[in-house]
């Protein structure tokens, strides 16, 4: 009798347990439910706009006129990512939406970025190009070389042309896939670590998280990249390119992180300044305030992001960030344009520790600090045990 009792406590108990993990289940899936409703809400609403823009680009001229004509999608696009709860929507949203399609639409609306390089473009490929962060690869056309093999090349204003240099075609991306795939199961596997993280040292969980956004950033844009070119047909710049080989802060921010946004802000901002500088103070040194400009408009969109996927008031910790990235810039290349006229430079074996470790630890010190504070790490690993547990679900 007693072994009776104890099995029918033992069934219940089981069928309780099983009925609360089924709850569960069916809580997980009508957050993640309400997650991909407002997502396509919110991405249908990009769509139209994007039509809108591109007929005021048709009728309305270049200029003021078309920035009137534009400026409601880009006051719409700030306040779009405010729909979503999820770090990985909200986040990738706001970067792809209220930062990078902005910024192309304000050049758009003066007649300059990607989104003005062709006037004959496509109602597709002015959608694509606007809001994702892909930059299409300009190819030197050779039917403007009279020989098309070797096309001279002049390398220097003063210095004569070349006799035969070798004409360069980019590479496909065909490596991509594989890339992508590495990449993948990195990533999966320092999901895997993030379960064994309170008997790792401090440092040690910032470094995974160090590497976590670098490979969710890469994947995130590689496979964006794949699909905009698979379904458009166009060769598409690379969005990184090592950044773990940076030589220098120039070398870093410049040529090889996110290239996208670089691209973006190097129009958007950069030049602008630079023109206001060139007149105040000269050709020679008007970069170096122009370059700290950008960085402070690097680091406001930064803020609103971490806005975003926080929904919390900013501490300007990452503000800092990138302000001391922008003034250590300016001095680095201040120092170049003295040192480097004596032809002396830092072997790469010195240089690279170098820029990585004052990467590594401004970003210990100023960058991560905001995000542990507010749990957005903690948010993001649920996010994937939510995505883990659907997934077990749905393929049960």
């Amino acid at each position: 009798m007693v072994h009776l009792l104890k099995l029918l406590f033992t069934t219940k108990s089981a069928n309780v347990k099983n009925k609360q993990e089924r709850l569960i289940i069916e809580e997980k899936k009508t957050i993640e439910g309400c997650e991909m409703n407002n997502f396509i809400k919110v991405w249908l609403s990009v769509f139209i706009s994007l039509c809108y823009c591109y007929s005021v680009g048709k009728f309305v001229p270049k200029g003021i006129p078309r920035l009137f004509g534009v400026f409601p999608i880009v006051c719409l696009f700030l306040l779009l990512p405010l729909n979503f709860s999820s770090v990985h929507l909200g986040g990738t949203f706001a970067f792809f939406i209220a930062w990078l399609a902005n910024f192309k639409l304000l050049l758009f609306a003066f007649g300059k970025g990607p989104l003005s390089s062709d006037p004959s473009i496509s109602l597709g490929h002015f959608v694509a190009i606007a809001c994702l962060p892909i930059k299409i690869k300009q190819n030197p056309p050779l039917d403007s070389y009279p020989n098309k093999e070797n096309p001279p090349e002049k390398t220097h204003p003063n210095r004569p042309y070349k006799k035969n240099p070798v004409l360069k075609r980019p590479r496909k991306g065909h490596k991509w896939p594989l890339n992508i795939t590495i990449r993948s199961i990195l990533i999966a596997m320092l999901i895997q670590l993030y379960d064994y993280s309170d008997k790792f040292h401090p440092w040690a969980k910032l470094c995974l998280y160090c590497f976590h956004i670098y490979l969710w950033l890469d994947i995130t844009l590689a496979l964006v990249a794949a699909l905009a070119q698979a379904m458009l047909g166009l060769e598409l710049e690379p969005q990184f390119n090592a950044p773990y080989l940076s030589t220098s802060l120039q070398d870093f921010w410049g040529k090889r992180w996110n290239i996208m946004v670089t691209s973006i802000l190097r129009q958007a901002v950069y030049e602008p300044f630079l023109h206001i500088a060139t007149y105040v103070i000269g050709h020679k040194w008007a970069p170096l305030p122009a370059i700290l400009g950008t960085f402070v408009v690097s680091a406001l969109m930064h803020e609103l992001m971490f806005y975003y996927v926080s929904h919390v008031k900013p501490t300007w910790e990452i503000t800092w960030f990138f302000l001391i990235h922008g003034v250590c810039l300016v001095v680095e290349i201040y120092l170049k344009k003295v040192v480097l006229y004596q032809k002396v430079q830092l072997p790469k074996l010195i240089s690279r520790p170098l820029a990585l470790g004052f990467l590594v630890i401004t970003s210990f010190w100023m960058f991560f600090p905001p995000l542990l504070r507010f749990k957005v790490d903690v948010r993001l690993l649920e996010e994937y045990r939510i995505f883990k547990d659907i997934f077990h679900a749905l393929k049960f």
